[in-house]
């Protein structure tokens, strides 16, 4: 009985390591080539055909999707690393970089997501879900300690650093990281003003 279910497991491996490739191929392509980018381009660089490509996404939507999703992930995962090992508006900030980097470097995905296909509908809810309570925990240690103005939301702040992490037409991401590093240094708790 194991013996018959030992193919099926390593299968399950097999898929889900090229799965994985696939998503991290694309996000790297996604980044320099944009959304459109070749599906041998992806393929060359995960290591896997391109029949592997269309048999796990079948669809460039399902994979944009699980670029981004990805991407919000390893945000998310990255908040309570960093409040763990940093004072808290020195987390925030981190984070915020961290943020910054997964919405800059996405060449043509604000085009991509708000193009009205159906499988970005459940995004926008994806995004909150995850990225919201990290924000919320991250301001509200920072506010906690003093260092951070407490007339902000968490839901705002999440708004803002996507509004500013935009890629702007002619710029890199330095560009966006220096405009979000004067919006957080605004927001300083200054007992003062």
């Amino acid at each position: 009985m194991a013996e018959d279910r030992a193919p099926v497991t390593r299968r399950r491996a097999d898929a889900r390591r090229n799965i994985d490739a696939l998503v991290e191929a694309a996000g790297a392509v996604f980044a320099t080539s944009g959304v459109e980018a070749p599906a041998k381009e992806i393929t060359d660089l995960a290591g896997v055909g391109v029949g592997t490509l269309y048999r796990h996404f079948p669809h460039r939507a399902d994979l944009v999707k699980a670029v981004v999703e990805s991407g919000i992930d390893a945000v998310a995962q990255a908040g309570p690393a960093l409040a763990a090992g940093h004072p808290p508006a020195e987390a925030l900030r981190l984070w915020a970089r961290r943020f910054t980097e997964l919405i800059a470097t996405k060449r043509g995905l604000a085009s991509a997501l708000q193009s009205g296909d159906p499988a970005f509908r459940e995004l926008p809810g994806y995004f909150l879900r995850r990225l919201g309570p990290i924000v919320a925990d991250l301001l509200d240690a920072a506010v906690t300690e003093g260092t951070v103005r407490e007339d902000l939301g968490a839901e705002d702040l999440l708004h803002a650093l996507t509004m500013l992490s935009q890629p702007a037409p002619g710029r890199g991401i330095d560009h966006n990281q220096r405009v979000v590093a004067v919006f957080l240094d605004g927001l300083r708790h200054d007992p003062a003003r």
